[in-house]
């Protein structure tokens, strides 16, 4: 009974907020619980009988989560998850808010938790995990980590707290290195076959480390072909072939992460055919190429959040969209970054807005693509864009980063997160 009347003013900040602002309410309430019962989390994610699953590292980690949760649900457990992408402490807390009892108890049999890459070590120091996953270290949010050695050196904290498995990415040497430097025992490794990753002129963006290169290691678990969205993949010794919810190279590794994953924690009750079924029917999270109608007509939403998720993004559009509209968000603190990014492959854009729309649109005239329209007003912007007759070909496509995504949603009306239909 300790916590049951922390849980209950969580719940009632989230039902004042989101009156105020519908599909609002993620952060705040868990703010709230965290400070009222510091203790909770680590009391709900120890009680699950199969323990703790991490996701964690610079990017895939969302989509790699909700694959992995999809797989064990598919499998029968029963899974406690952050479905909003809420991953650093208050998240969590927020999500305990909404599915715990008001004693403090989540009905299941795992939880399965994708990490921020800053916060996951404090938060497993408090409770250890039984399985871990890092994805990569991406040159992202130099202002808040300075460099992605620091990032490797968190990463590696938590790795080491790994209970029972630990899987890591094959193809950064980033990650070589730590299981390297730290002796890390029990690795699983996944990654994407050479013969895939050679024809990507950027492969997966992992920041360099400066440092000899360290041989790329056995991997039992690989992408071994990718055409379009069709994914072959070898795990644990067999071969299945699935679509993926989105286009891209990364997309592939973060199937390879999540089936890598489930197996390691499902162990012999593990079926690569239903994992494969699994995956061939599920839809993205939100804003990861996701397609929604808006007015009658098809519209695709991609998230970019750092140098190397805007390349790989952009690489893999389908084609050059005669429609585009790009919104850059508060969250790019340091606009310098835009100018690493090749956009070669944007010709032209209808709309721009978002509060960083002056640094954008100075990088579009830097590479003469032509912007027919400069909006700072994101409501306005999207009333605009979506005013516009429907393309000829493809459809109408919005590259927004995640500040300016989440106030997209919003004014969109597109306020759960699990409401994405798979196309």
């Amino acid at each position: 009974m300790k916590f049951t009347l922390a849980i209950l003013i969580g719940r009632i900040a989230r039902f004042l907020i989101r009156k105020i602002r519908p599909g609002g309410g993620s952060a705040l309430p868990g703010l709230i619980l965290s400070k009222l019962a510091p203790g909770l989390l680590a009391k709900t994610l120890g009680s699950f009988s199969d323990g703790l699953v991490v996701i964690t590292g610079s990017a895939g980690k969302s989509t790699t989560t909700k694959m992995a949760v999809a797989i064990a649900r598919a499998h029968g457990k029963t899974v406690f998850t952050n479905p909003s992408t809420a991953n650093i402490s208050q998240g969590f807390y927020s999500a305990i808010i909404e599915q715990a009892s008001l004693t403090g108890r989540i009905r299941g049999d795992v939880a399965i938790l994708e990490m921020d890459e800053g916060h996951a070590a404090e938060i497993t120091e408090r409770i250890s995990p039984n399985f871990v996953t890092v994805l990569n270290v991406l040159e992202d949010q130099l202002d808040r980590f300075v460099d992605p050695a620091l990032v490797r050196d968190k990463l590696a904290l938590v790795a080491k707290r790994a209970k029972v498995g630990l899987a890591l990415n094959a193809d950064d040497q980033n990650l070589l290195l730590m299981q390297k430097r730290d002796s890390l025992k029990s690795t699983n490794w996944f990654g994407i076959a050479p013969s895939v990753l050679s024809v990507y002129e950027h492969g997966l963006g992992a920041a360099p480390t400066y440092l000899a290169q360290i041989d790329r290691p056995e991997v039992r678990d690989e992408v071994i072909s990718l055409d379009a969205q069709k994914c072959e993949v070898k795990i644990a010794g067999q071969v299945i072939t699935f679509d993926l919810p989105n286009r891209g190279v990364h997309y592939a590794l973060d199937a390879v992460a999540a089936l890598t994953t489930s197996q390691m924690y499902l162990g012999e009750a593990f079926s690569s055919k239903l994992a494969a079924n699994t995956l061939d029917e599920l839809p993205p999270v939100f804003a990861r190429g996701e397609i929604a109608q808006i007015n009658g007509e098809d519209v695709e939403f991609i998230l970019v959040q750092n140098p190397m998720s805007f390349q790989l993004n952009i690489d893999n559009l389908a084609e050059n969209p005669e429609q585009l509209m790009v919104a850059i968000g508060r969250d790019v603190h340091d606009p310098s970054w835009l100018w690493t990014v090749d956009l070669s492959k944007i010709t032209k854009v209808e709309v721009l807005s978002g509060y960083n729309y002056a640094e954008m649109g100075l990088r579009f005239v830097y590479d003469g693509t032509l912007v027919e329209k400069l909006e700072p007003d994101l409501e306005r912007a999207l009333e605009i864009f979506f005013a516009l007759p429907k393309p000829a070909q493809g459809m109408k496509t919005v590259i927004f980063s995640a500040d300016a995504m989440r106030r997209s949603r919003r004014i969109l009306g597109f306020i759960d997160p699990n409401s994405v239909d798979r196309e």
